[in-house]
């Protein structure tokens, strides 16, 4: 079987992906006539190599934007790659329904160790690694091309705001913050708690609820998870240059930065 054939097979079923050592085991061609006929489909933007050994097709309904939506290829990129992970931050966002201003990029959130992230062509890819994995919170969906991993609202709430120096800052993110919201349910959110320990990320994450929603059950969540130890002042926006000053709100942030929502 030629590359060709494969590819027009794997489309057949589905699938966006595959490996060089799965296409050598359903071909007959030697490895080298196989490397040499990915190479000519690479150059007529057919496939596209995006880490080494790993490739995507890009069927004609996407090759104007020359990308795959990242549901179609992740699973089976971590199942070559051996690693867990989920789709996150703004791109469960999107999958979520929270997509005010949505960049181009597209995060993964990995287990160590860490990735080097993607830029090829219209791929722009970055990982992220999470140092304890989630107990629970990342939920299987279904796209075209078979199921995939990602972040419950409440875990994108979260690991958005955790990150929010790495990926544009707090205001940048508010409004998809505001979305995502609506999506949270009071199950969601005590999922998240029975194992999620970063308090000052709790903190911050309780403050923007409260300020952007209300008081309310969600609030009062949060509060009950991160009160039931000591619990010190920190910044709303992180900074190296400074440290916490005095709070008024029972949060113990220090609100270091005007809210501006743009929604």
């Amino acid at each position: 079987m030629k590359v060709s054939d494969y590819i027009r097979h794997l489309q057949s079923i589905e699938e966006y992906s595959f490996s060089l050592n799965e296409i050598i085991s359903n071909s007959s061609k030697n490895t080298l006539a196989i490397k040499r006929e990915i190479s000519r489909l690479i150059e007529k933007k057919q496939i596209l190599n995006l880490r080494k050994g790993f490739y995507l097709i890009i069927p004609p309904r996407y090759s104007n934007l020359n990308k795959l939506p990242i549901q179609l290829y992740s699973e089976k990129l971590f199942t070559y790659l051996n690693r867990r992970y989920y789709i996150g931050l703004y791109s469960a966002a999107k999958v979520h329904g929270a997509s005010h201003q949505q960049t181009q990029r597209d995060y993964f959130i990995i287990e160590t160790p860490k990735l080097n992230s993607i830029r090829k062509n219209s791929f722009d890819i970055q990982f992220y690694t999470c140092r304890n994995w989630p107990e629970n919170n990342i939920n299987q969906k279904k796209s075209d091309a078979g199921f995939y991993q990602v972040s419950s609202p409440a875990l994108t709430f979260i690991d958005l705001i955790h990150h929010h120096s790495k990926i544009g800052g707090i205001n940048r993110m508010l409004a998809i913050l505001e979305e995502l919201m609506e999506e949270i349910t009071e199950e969601d959110v005590r999922q998240l708690l029975a194992w999620y320990n970063n308090k000052s990320t709790l903190q911050r994450a309780g403050f923007l609820w409260e300020e952007l929603h209300g008081s309310g059950a969600v609030a009062d969540l949060f509060f009950e998870k991160i009160n039931k130890e000591q619990f010190y002042p920190v910044l709303l926006s992180m900074s190296k240059s400074s440290k916490p000053g005095s709070v008024k709100n029972r949060w113990k942030i220090d609100v270091n930065i005007k809210l501006e929502s743009d929604l």
